[in-house]
């Protein structure tokens, strides 16, 4: 038998219907592969009794007629979401011994559409980073050059790099600045950060609420597609989420792009871009162009103000959010001579050094006499940047722009390490779409000269998710970008 693992989700549904193969015995194959790549330290837990047990049922069930729509499919978890009875961590130290009692919204539903639980994926601690580095269980390397020692991107690292490597059908991840998007990018698969309200946020470990949101990683846009029927709705448990109906997202492949109109923003072509992204950008444009669509040069003048903003925004909600890690309510503890001692102790030793630089930094632009001086006008540089797109979407349908003004970098390089704003500026054609709410989806196109993944991004209009579909259809069909095999 060929390696089943490296089918895409609709391929391997198509397998199980037909009985080519059991849901027990793809399962066994990713167990398999899981740990012949254990190098990657793509997992921090795996699970593979629970795995097994789900597929036992999923083959009952494809025996009875009654199977549902993601049976049998085994899939990652990312770190970040609570799974009843399987350690959840945020792959921080702080909570390296925590056992949800519930599950998140997001993974319930994939469940009980049948998917199998192959694990937890590592991420950058708390969600915070774009490199995986900063996870308390060490980072991911990345699949497409092992023996380089790349990152994988982050903060969804982990899934990005199981799903390039074939060690998960799919996985789950959260973007809350590009933390989808860019390690998609890095390790060549497609991921969506959907519209802000898309998905429930219950039960994921916040980092910041405003801007936190689920989405799938997966090999092709299909994929991610089946994946998003299964996540998205809405959820009286999570008052951000938005009582719409979800469509069909998987019914809005192969349709035409003929006469839609590609927003391409002059802002993000600055001086200096990377001359491989700029062709490839270059590339994406004629593909559409060639299909029928209509190419609209438009502005987003505020983009330059988006990483301050956001890098105001984040940390100040991250700070907030946090600050019920103290040693005394669940988590790790470390006692002290008084209980201001053990909340100082505790929250020390549990942290990481980007988790403390970030609550640091939240606590400051939150404090008296700052506050409006930076809080508020970061939130009034965010109304701006939503303007921006309501404008630029007067004029166009979805938006055409690069991932990543990099590829993926070794880790531990000491121009990202030594400098933590040169990390932060790798986030920045990505943290607009957060700041304004909106859905945005990353393929990957081509490879650079060094044989790295690049990636595009499509930005769509509020709960406009099938445009980005339709339209990275056509981008992938034409493109025909190989997969790590």
């Amino acid at each position: 038998m060929a390696d089943i693992t490296k089918l895409t989700i609709a391929q391997t549904l198509d397998c199980l219907k037909n009985k080519e193969f059991t849901s027990t015995e793809l399962t066994q194959a990713y167990i398999k592969s899981m740990e012949d790549n254990r190098d990657l330290n793509a997992y921090v837990l795996e699970t593979p009794e629970t795995a097994l047990q789900q597929a036992k049922i999923s083959d009952e069930k494809y025996a009875n007629g009654t199977n549902r729509t993601l049976e049998g499919i085994p899939l990652g978890i990312k770190d970040l979401f609570c799974t009843k009875d399987i350690r959840t961590t945020a792959c921080s130290h702080m909570l390296d011994s925590f056992i949800p009692q519930y599950e998140s919204t997001v993974t319930s539903k994939l469940f009980n559409d049948g998917a199998v639980c192959l694990g937890k994926l590592n991420m950058d601690e708390f969600a915070m980073g774009g490199s995986n580095e900063n996870s308390y269980f060490g980072p991911v390397i990345n699949p497409w050059h092992k023996e380089r020692k790349l990152v994988a991107g982050g903060s969804s690292g982990g899934s990005a790099a199981a799903v390039s490597a074939n060690i998960c059908a799919a996985a789950t991840g959260t973007d809350t600045g590009g933390s989808i998007r860019q390690p998609a990018a890095f390790c060549g698969v497609t991921g969506i950060k959907p519209t802000y309200g898309r998905c429930s946020r219950y039960g994921i470990m916040a980092f910041a609420s405003s801007l936190d949101q689920a989405g799938p990683i997966a090999k092709d846009v299909r994929d991610c597609a089946i994946l998003l029927n299964s996540m998205a709705g809405y959820d009286t448990k999570d008052s951000t989420s938005v009582n719409i109906p979800v469509p069909d997202f998987e019914k809005a492949l192969g349709s035409s792009v003929k006469g839609l109109k590609i927003g391409i923003p002059a802002e993000y072509r600055p001086q200096g871009l990377n001359d491989e992204i700029a062709s490839y950008w270059d590339k994406g444009i004629e593909i559409l162009k060639q299909a029928g669509a209509e190419i609209v040069n438009i502005s987003l003048p505020h983009t330059k103000y988006a990483l301050a903003a956001y890098y105001i925004i984040a940390p100040a909600e991250a700070s907030s959010n946090l600050s019920r890690y103290d040693g005394l309510r669940y988590g790790l503890r470390v006692n002290g001579n008084s209980i201001d001692d053990m909340y100082t102790n505790s929250r020390s030793a549990g942290f990481g050094k980007e988790v403390k630089r970030r609550i640091m930094v939240g606590t400051y632009v939150l404090s008296a006499g700052y506050y409006d001086a930076y809080y508020i006008k970061a939130q009034k540089v965010r109304r701006l940047i939503k303007n921006d797109f309501n404008n630029a979407f007067e004029k166009c349908d979805v938006i055409l722009t690069p991932t990543s003004p990099v590829t993926a970098f070794p880790i531990g390089d000491k121009s990202m390490q030594e400098n933590p704003i040169n990390m932060w500026l790798n986030d920045i054609f990505t943290v607009s779409v957060n700041l304004a709410g909106l859905p945005g989806m990353s393929l990957p196109v081509g490879l650079s000269k060094d044989g790295l993944p690049l990636g595009l991004q499509l930005i769509g209009k509020p709960f406009d998710e099938e445009t980005i579909f339709k339209t990275a259809y056509v981008l992938e069909q034409e493109a025909k970008f190989e997969r790590l095999k």
